[in-house]
């Protein structure tokens, strides 16, 4: 007798099913259901399933990761260091490039970058870009974070903090939070809304093809009842004859007093295109890049894509390229014995060259500027001592 007491105790309780249940929902307004504001969640609601999302994350990161370095010391460039090779290869499996457009890509998804610096006697000789998913802050008791946990599966190691190395083991690169002290705050997570209304626009629209002739709504019977019998070929008629995208379009005809009520809005009334269209502006808004690049509607001319190109690099990718080289130079310095600065090597951008060229003619232009002066105005520094090859080519730009 217990034992049939504690299985009834256990046992789920039944669930009902009733034919009315579904069509006696739609009377009820829906709440909206949300992505999760996690990292998992935007990545395959994100990155994984959406076609915007997808191609802005890649076409910055991708973009930032290109450009070429300069390297600095003392206001002097460097030709050669061991921290452009580093760089340029950081590690066994990954190339300069790739390397970056994981730090990139973690910061478009996440909002966050991890980099793991393993090294010998302080000099860091291999650089390595962590999932932020799996990894966790542990913050110290002055609230600065005292060491990093990295989870895989049941396996943590741990990342110990201010322990006077001379490069701490990891780099945080983070977006500003404006609400949390130690995370990132995702150009995905603040485009989240925008991201729902664009997928659940994508998956009506697919389950319009693939069901295109069942309309929504409720076959209502005046003054009778349906037998069974006559239910299941009510039922069967409506799945063989009037769904499918063959069906398409197909008049919907009723007998017996059983009439048609729609209970849904029409795709006009609810107007999907111009939504999903609003919420991919919105897309690439939130994540910094021209709706234009993405492909989206708009005045596609080559004065305008040109345009959208140098507004591109000049708001979104040039700043989150400086500040992430600076942050690296900042951490990796300390290991090389010396005060370096890593910045981005703008004469390199293709989409600022006519800048470049105004540039070049205004302070050409000058007399009274002297050589040295025109040279700090173009961003070399004075004396023509030591030109490296961007000092030649800017000889020749300025001739």
């Amino acid at each position: 007798m217990l034992t049939k007491l504690t299985r009834w105790f256990r046992a789920p309780p039944e669930a009902k099913a009733s034919r009315a249940h579904s069509a006696a929902a739609f009377y009820f307004e829906g709440r909206a259901v949300w992505t999760p504001r996690d990292y998992a969640a935007l990545s395959r609601e994100g990155f994984q399933k959406n076609a915007v999302v997808h191609r802005a994350v890649r076409v910055v990161a991708e973009s930032a990761a290109s450009l070429p370095l300069i390297l600095k010391q003392d206001g002097r460039e460097l030709a050669a260091h061991p921290l452009l090779s580093l760089l340029a290869r950081p590690n066994a499996r990954e190339g300069g490039q790739r390397f970056l457009e994981s730090v990139y890509g973690h910061l478009m998804v996440s909002g966050n970058a991890y980099v793991e610096a393993v090294g010998v006697d302080g000099a860091p000789s291999e650089l390595y870009a962590l999932r932020p998913d799996r990894m966790r802050v542990v913050p110290g008791s002055d609230g600065w974070p005292c060491a990093y946990e990295y989870h895989v599966g049941s396996d943590t190691v741990r990342f110990a903090m201010g322990q006077g190395e001379a490069v701490p083991p990891i780099l945080h690169l983070t977006l500003f939070h404006p609400a949390d002290d130690h995370y990132g705050l995702s150009p995905m997570e603040a485009a989240a809304t925008a991201l729902d209304i664009h997928n659940a626009a994508g998956a009506w629209n697919k389950a319009l093809l693939d069901n295109a002739a069942r309309p929504s709504g409720a076959l209502v019977v005046g003054g009778s009842t349906l037998t069974d019998a006559q239910f299941e070929r009510l039922k069967s008629e409506l799945e063989s004859n009037y769904q499918g995208a063959s069906n398409a379009g197909r008049p919907l005809l009723l007998e017996g007093g059983v009439d048609w009520r729609p209970l849904s809005l029409s795709p006009k009334e609810m107007d999907f295109v111009e939504a999903k269209a609003s919420a991919a502006r919105e897309i690439a808004l939130a994540f910094g890049v021209p709706p234009l690049l993405l492909g989206l509607p708009g005045d596609n001319t080559h004065a305008n894509f040109a345009e959208a190109n140098r507004a591109f690099y000049r708001q979104t990718v040039i700043p989150l390229a400086k500040r992430t080289m600076q942050a690296l130079a900042q951490w990796l310095s300390p290991g090389f014995g010396g005060t370096l600065q890593l910045e981005p090597d703008l004469d390199a951008i293709e989409a600022l060259a006519d800048e470049r060229e105004s540039l070049w003619r205004r302070v050409s232009a000058a007399p009274f500027l002297s050589d040295d002066e025109k040279r700090e105005a173009v961003g070399y520094g004075r004396g023509s001592s030591g030109r490296t090859a961007r000092g030649r080519q800017a000889r020749s730009l300025r001739e």
